[in-house]
């Protein structure tokens, strides 16, 4: 691995805050074997701990003290030069006081990058959304090596989460509108707050019935909107003023209880389609049950929606773990069926567990169901025109 390759490896990890055995250490300590200098450590340190990014919007305090300390460890283990910037980066981050509130940078390819504030808890508030999942980085790579398939086009995305999909595809893919949306009120809080952090200038919508049910986003292109959407509870004259051209969900899969909910909402946004056409909807899911991805194929063929898989996409913008033996891309279409899915129980389950793959599927379909808390259908369609 040349030095070049070696510190942006630690940049992109570092940036995204991922977990700290994934860094390149084993080729930063053959480098340090081969060198008298410090020049190496100076420029990571510059491309981590210090990087512009980082210093505006900071990973947690433990996880930039965990890796300060094994920075210098590796540096103290190779006997180069004393590099004092190393100890005063560590002696600064021990005096900082640590916060319920982190942040992870993505790099983008036209460099631009997507800053989040996530919770530094797995689960806080109840709901496994208040953190970004790698499902969320593999569907914006596949966005972003396939523009054309949001390129003025409205968008709308089922369990945004904190909104990292959504953002890189905002930025890179130039769709129409976008339309966010989750279940949890905490999550679509945090949501709202990280579609302001990446220069968004999110304005409520005086007309709606609930202040913050809706948001606009005063940019030329795209609208965005961020609603609050329960998959049971939502009906298909509220789902109507959407009028996705694509729908798009990440890590949605992660508890069997969800599989109804997804494929039910699926539905009806397809049945309340004005053109009577099939939106064009995209899976992307981290295989950690494979009996709860095998029950959702099952769940899919019992409703006559076909899927296939779909060539995996070429680019790895993002840091995220890869197990290849289980990651694919599906294809999906559905065909229109009178057959009724049983309410879910849980539409925002919190189990997860603990394997990770990703999976995207295509499907072009009719087929959802959410729910739109108190929201007025003609303010919507007014927004989504503007």
């Amino acid at each position: 691995m040349s030095s070049a390759g070696l510190i942006e490896g630690f940049e992109r990890r570092f940036l995204a805050a991922r977990p700290l055995p994934s860094f390149p250490w084993l080729s930063l300590e053959e480098k340090l074997k081969n060198s008298l200098d410090s020049e190496l450590l100076l420029n990571i340190l510059q491309k981590t701990v210090l990087h512009p990014l980082c210093v505006k919007h900071p990973p947690s305090v433990k996880y930039t003290r965990c890796f300060l300390s094994e920075l210098i460890k590796k540096h103290e283990a190779a006997h180069t030069e004393p590099l004092d910037e190393l100890y005063e980066a560590l002696a600064e981050i021990l005096c900082a006081e640590e916060s319920t509130q982190c942040h992870r940078n993505y790099l983008l390819p036209s460099g631009n990058s997507v800053s989040l504030s996530e919770s530094t808890a797995i689960i806080s508030q109840g709901t496994t959304g208040l953190v970004t999942w790698d499902a969320a980085l593999y569907l914006a790579e596949w966005a972003i090596e396939n523009p054309a398939a949001f390129t003025n086009r409205t968008v709308l995305e089922l369990g945004s989460g904190i909104g990292f999909t959504g953002l890189a595809i905002c930025k890179m893919c130039s769709p129409k509108a976008y339309i966010f949306s989750d279940c949890h009120s905490q999550v679509l809080q945090q949501l709202k707050g990280n579609i302001l952090l990446n220069g968004f200038l999110l304005k409520p919508d005086s007309t709606a019935p609930l202040q913050h049910s809706v948001s606009t986003l005063a940019s030329p292109k795209p609208t965005v909107m961020a609603v609050q959407l329960d998959w049971d509870l939502v009906t298909t004259e509220q789902l109507s003023v959407f009028q996705p051209d694509v729908i798009i969900a990440a890590d949605v899969l992660y508890d069997p209880e969800i599989i109804l909910s997804l494929i039910g909402v699926l539905q009806k946004l397809s049945a309340c389609q004005a053109d009577q056409r099939s939106p064009e909807v995209y899976i992307a899911f981290t295989i950690r049950n494979p009996d709860t991805y095998q029950l959702f194929k099952t769940e899919l063929g019992k409703v006559g929606i076909e899927w296939q898989k779909l060539p995996s996409h070429n680019q790895k913008l993002f840091p995220y773990e890869k197990h290849s033996e289980m990651n694919h891309i599906l294809t999906a279409s559905a065909i229109t069926s009178t057959k009724k899915i049983p309410k879910s129980t849980s539409p925002c389950p919190q189990a997860f567990y603990n394997q990770i793959s990703n999976c995207l599927l295509q499907s072009t379909s009719k087929s959802t169901s959410l729910k739109l808390n108190s929201l007025c259908p003609q303010d919507i369609k007014e927004i989504i025109a503007k």
